[in-house]
């Protein structure tokens, strides 16, 4: 009776799938009953990680819903061009009913739910039960998405290639205005986009916390000013890539099934020196045109580099059997120093191995978090989200990476880095004293964060503090209902 049962409702998502799935991992090996709402495309992951023995429970809802207007084949965030993200978001407000249905018949102990689902306080408040919100991020960008929202800064300036300071954090951090604009309206015309972010924004106030996949050790000042000065309850309890004791299955299985054999990727990196690769991955929701696809090519190409560089299949979602965005003669004059994998990679076995010296990431926070803990300087190529406040993190805070430089959210066909650029960036994390300044601190942090998720760790002591008070709830309803029980035999 005393066991603690939670429950888990991820964005429909890869990048957020996968972190609530490693929380579901950590929350079991702590002793703690779990169970994941999960929509068909995501399931498959479960019942991976149930195959190898883990106790997960599990709940399927359909998606699309009924009356939802978003085609049937859409199952994932990641599928979707920006024409269709209205219709995705209606679509998330109609898993209200059927969670609630679940939330009545299970009455879960806690629900942990993404932050792109706000009406999650609301249905879990109906219920007495404490929602905690997952925001898949670390503390210094909700720091700064909150200083942002409060403060509006980029209302200050007179042009987009003005730069400003975001004031009152613990370091100066520095922005303009096309990095953030999505963000915040500067013309206070409330959109759809902006609506939702008001809406999360409220639903978090009146949650009962806030996890984090972060740990103490990355971001002291901002785990501090998120929790004393922004006043906000949060637990850091990260990085949850490094609860799990799977091994090199654990590895192949995150995330969606690898478009070239792990042995043979590793194989390939295994003859290389050490330090000597440059690994380039974007992630699954971005997308480039096809001038910046060989922008990117160029750069490697003058580099100097070695490389691997994961595109997403077709130039831009779709199958392009052609591949006109590759240089002519490309893949052939890189042929001995170049690896190109179409899809989805084994991401964290191949920054682990020895001979990735440096990554080229968009600053999703995974896949930052992923060079942190393999301790690998980044070039930082934000692209959307909350990625520039992360780019902050590791070049200016951290200082174990340099920004490629853009300066332009946007989702689909990014577009305006030179060649040049990249290849500056790429030559200062992979060569001289700069670049191995860098990778020294890189290890350091790598160190830390192994040994905050130990026994005794920040982020192990941290979730410890976070099950004491879930219990402490948990024995204080239970205590009220027995008391109203024995008041109504008394009556």
């Amino acid at each position: 009776m005393n066991q603690l049962h939670v429950f888990f409702f991820p964005l429909l998502a890869p990048g957020h799938m996968i972190p609530t799935l490693d929380m579901a991992k950590l929350f079991i090996s702590r002793g703690v009953k779990t169970t994941i709402i999960a929509t068909p495309g995501f399931d498959k992951l479960i019942e991976n990680a149930r195959e190898s023995g883990c106790d997960i429970g599990m709940h399927v809802l359909k998606f699309p819903p009924e009356k939802s207007e978003l085609p049937d084949e859409i199952k994932s965030l990641d599928q979707i061009s920006d024409d269709l993200i209205p219709m995705f978001a209606k679509a998330l407000e109609l898993l209200q009913e059927p969670v609630e249905k679940l939330l009545e018949e299970f009455h879960p102990d806690c629900l942990v739910a993404d932050m792109f689902f706000p009406w999650a306080v609301d249905s879990a408040a109906k219920f007495d039960i404490p929602r905690l919100v997952f925001h898949g991020t670390c503390y210094l960008s909700l720091c700064s998405s909150e200083h942002m929202r409060i403060y509006e800064p980029f209302k200050n300036v007179s042009s987009d290639s003005e730069q400003f300071v975001l004031p009152d954090l613990p370091h100066e951090l520095k922005f303009t205005r096309p990095q953030v604009v999505f963000h915040f309206d500067q013309e206070e015309i409330q959109n759809d986009f902006t609506k939702q972010l008001i809406r999360i924004q409220e639903s978090e106030t009146r949650s009962y916390g806030v996890l984090v996949n972060s740990f103490y050790e990355l971001e002291p000042d901002y785990a501090d000013h998120y929790r004393k000065v922004l006043r906000r309850k949060a637990w850091h309890i990260g990085p949850l890539l490094l609860c799990n004791k799977g091994g090199e299955e654990y590895k192949a299985q995150r995330g969606k099934e690898s478009a070239i054999d792990e042995d043979e990727c590793l194989e390939w990196l295994n003859s290389k020196d050490p330090n000597s690769v440059v690994y380039v991955c974007f992630g699954s929701l971005a997308t480039f045109t096809e001038k910046q696809l060989h922008e990117i090519a160029n750069g490697l190409d003058i580099s100097g580099q070695k490389f691997i560089w994961v595109v997403r299949k077709g130039k831009n979602q779709e199958e392009d059997e052609t591949e006109n965005w590759l240089p002519e003669g490309f893949e052939e004059r890189t042929k001995d120093k170049g690896l190109i994998i179409r899809g989805w990679a084994p991401q964290l076995s191949i920054l682990e191995n020895k001979a990735v010296g440096g990554f080229v990431t968009h600053c999703g926070w995974n896949s930052t978090l992923e060079g942190v803990c393999s301790g690998v300087p980044m070039v930082t190529w934000p692209i959307f989200a909350e990625q520039f406040f992360n780019e902050k993190l590791v070049t200016d805070v951290l200082r174990i990476g340099v920004s490629v430089g853009n300066k332009q959210w946007k989702r689909m066909g990014s577009e305006g880095i030179e060649r040049e650029a990249i290849d500056t960036a790429i030559r200062r994390i992979m060569e001289g004293e700069e670049g191995a300044e860098m990778r020294r601190r890189a290890q350091e942090y790598k160190e830390k964060a192994r040994k905050a998720v130990e026994e005794d760790g920040s982020s192990y002591t941290d979730l410890n503090a976070l099950f004491e008070e879930l219990s402490a709830i948990k024995v204080g309803q239970r205590d009220n209902r027995d008391k109203l029980y024995r008041t109504k035999e008394t009556i």
